[in-house]
């Protein structure tokens, strides 16, 4: 091996300037990272140069990966797991030795893992680019990245993934109660439709109670971890670890270079960040807008394999199998985090308990003033981030994540199976599994902006596909109700049924039920009395009148955090925007029996306003 320093080399072969040379080697002192990827950060050399360098200095030969350079039966013998720990591929073999492309230096144990799987073989090292070593992993092993993708979490415990709809307890179940509902009906439709609206009206009561509970618990609690400015300054650069940045995006050329503005303007070394862009093979338009808004050379471009499900899920499970950071952060198309985010949520994790796995960011709207829609959406939001999820905290009850800004200890979240790509609200379903296996969801003061749908019938998409996530999430953890409460405790499992459960149900429930006493009240009808026996009558009105002031009443109080006052009167309205709940739920509800794993995209890019203010 040359023993002639890198940035000496290139600046003796005129591929870089003693200023560039100098400018780099400054950086390095700030954040302690490797020369050569700096200097592509910097955009003072081209990847194919700097690996050409690499391989002068080692004096090893260099390649160029395609499609005719790599024989899949010898590189499939190496399992994907060490190869992409290793950044090596093998290529081909013949009687003598095995052709090994690598990107950084080759180290003991990848020479010791080549050595017992080509036994006999002398190892002929070449050098290529990260990209092409990207690529050609992407491609020889296609086949395991589309199953671990995909069937990963069921493989690892069926019980947990969403793949299985309705078990056949549960199909029972509901076979049974239906046939039970329908005999009522037959012989005594008055008296079983009182039986009915008992625990409907009590479920209602306990609901709304619940929600008020933990709403008020999260306006008296601060922020669980709470990171001063001052506390982000002290960083030491030198110790920030790699963090990755997965952005699944899918028909998101609208929006495409918003995101990468954002993420350019994160405060955290450029150099310490691996953010991958996760593509669908069927979406030739955003990869070009991603090309021509020409991003830096942290960021990596994957193709995720096509295959059913289609989902967010899925793409990030391909991006967990790249990913280099010891912490994982997921952000969507739209997204435009707080700079300071990634150091928030890192200092988060130091100070955290052991079993915290996630922290989650607030997530809020740039665009809450655009139209009657956009305003009730933040009111939602403001509540849901900056007092209900703060609460669940405080009361130490599980945490569904939002679908955005969820910063993850990378090795725990392998473990735990990553997302589950048959769930369509993959965030709620991972934040329930992780506590139920006893992990820590912690809340961080930052925000991430994102766009507020400002269409009724993308909301209704966006709506209906949530929704459903969550009537998924509650069939996949009920099916063991004695094991869901000896696992996760009384506490947890209540926590769970009245959040994840509670929230699908009370909005189908909740129209039939206010038409009804409201008819009552109006016609006084003989047909409806027997519905409501005092006791029933009273609980009904006080759902009616106090419990539904109480959820327009928390929904006022959330904008204070916000100081968004000109939305408290738009609190009035959460009626009619429970409306439109009751809509996508019923849609939801349909879809669960035909289309479960359906992914409604939601359109990114129609706001008129651009940025956060």
């Amino acid at each position: 091996m040359n023993s002639i320093r890198l940035g000496e080399y290139l600046v003796q072969r005129g591929l870089i300037s003693e200023v560039q040379l100098s400018t780099a080697l400054e950086q390095q002192q700030r954040t302690g990272e490797r020369l050569g990827r700096l200097l592509l950060i910097l955009n003072y050399i081209r990847r194919i140069d700097l690996a050409r360098a690499l391989a002068d200095l080692w004096q090893l030969p260099f390649v160029t990966i395609d499609d005719g350079t790599v024989d899949p039966r010898v590189a499939q013998r190496v399992p994907l797991e060490a190869t992409l720990e290793h950044r090596a591929v093998p290529l081909r073999e013949d009687t003598q030795s095995v052709t090994v492309a690598i990107a950084d230096a080759p180290a003991a144990e990848l020479r010791n893992i080549l050595e017992i799987i080509y036994p006999g073989k002398a190892i002929d090292f070449r050098v290529t680019t990260e990209w092409d070593i990207d690529r050609a992993i992407a491609s020889i092993h296609r086949r395991k990245v589309v199953d671990t993708s995909i069937y990963g979490l069921y493989f690892r415990d069926q019980a947990e993934s969403a793949f299985t709809v309705f078990t056949l307890p549960q199909y029972l179940t509901f076979v049974l109660l239906c046939a039970a509902l329908l005999s009522g009906l037959w012989l005594s439709p008055a008296r079983t439709l009182m039986m009915l609206n008992i625990p409907i009206t009590a479920f209602f009561l306990i609901v709304v109670v619940f929600r008020t509970w933990v709403g008020v618990s999260g306006a008296a609690a601060e922020t669980a971890i709470t990171i001063s400015d001052d506390d982000v300054h002290a960083i030491d650069n030198r110790a920030l670890p790699i963090y990755s940045i997965l952005v699944p995006v899918f028909k998101e050329e609208r929006v495409i270079g918003t995101l990468l503005k954002a993420l350019r303007d994160l405060d955290y070394p450029a150099d310490k960040l691996d953010i991958m862009l996760l593509f669908e093979e069927d979406d030739p338009e955003t990869l070009a807008a991603a090309k021509a808004a020409a991003p830096a050379a942290n960021v990596r471009f994957l193709i995720v394999p096509s295959g059913d499900p289609q989902t967010k899920p899925k793409a990030c499970n391909v991006g967990l199998l790249f990913a280099r950071g010891d912490y994982l952060v997921v952000y969507d198309a739209e997204d435009q985090p707080e700079p300071d985010q990634l150091k928030k949520a890192l200092l988060a994790f130091r100070r955290g308990p052991t079993e915290l796995v996630c922290v989650q960011a607030a997530l809020n709207y740039y665009n809450w003033n655009e139209n009657f829609l956009t305003r009730m959406f933040t009111l939602e939001y403001s509540f849901w981030f900056d007092y209900l999820l703060p609460g669940l905290d405080k009361l130490g009850l599980p945490i569904p994540l939002g679908g955005t800004s969820n910063h993850f200890r990378t090795q725990v979240l392998r473990e735990l199976g990553g997302w589950d790509p048959f769930n369509v609200t993959e965030d709620a379903d991972l934040g329930i599994r992780a506590a139920m296996h006893g992990y820590r969801v912690g809340i961080v003061n930052s925000t991430t902006y994102e766009e507020a749908n400002k269409q009724i019938g993308n909301w209704l998409r966006q709506r209906s596909r949530w929704i459903k996530g969550y009537m998924q999430t509650a069939l996949v953890f009920s099916r063991d109700p004695v094991g869901l409460v000896r696992r996760a405790g009384w506490k947890h499992t209540l926590g769970f049924a009245l959040l994840i459960g509670g929230t699908p149900l009370i909005f189908l429930i909740q129209p039939i039920s206010i038409a009804l006493t409201l008819i009552w009240l109006f016609t006084r009808s003989a047909l409806l009395e027997s519905l409501f026996p005092p006791v029933v009558l009273y609980l009904s009105l006080f759902n009616l009148l106090i419990g539904n002031a109480l959820a327009i009443y928390v929904n006022m109080f959330a904008v204070f955090k916000r100081r968004l006052h000109m939305l408290v009167l738009f609190s009035l309205f959460n009626p009619f925007y429970w409306i439109l709940h009751s809509i996508a739920s019923f849609k939801a509800l349909g879809q669960l029996f035909t289309r479960p794993y359906y992914w409604e995209k939601t359109t990114h890019g129609l706001t008129r306003h651009g940025a956060v203010g």
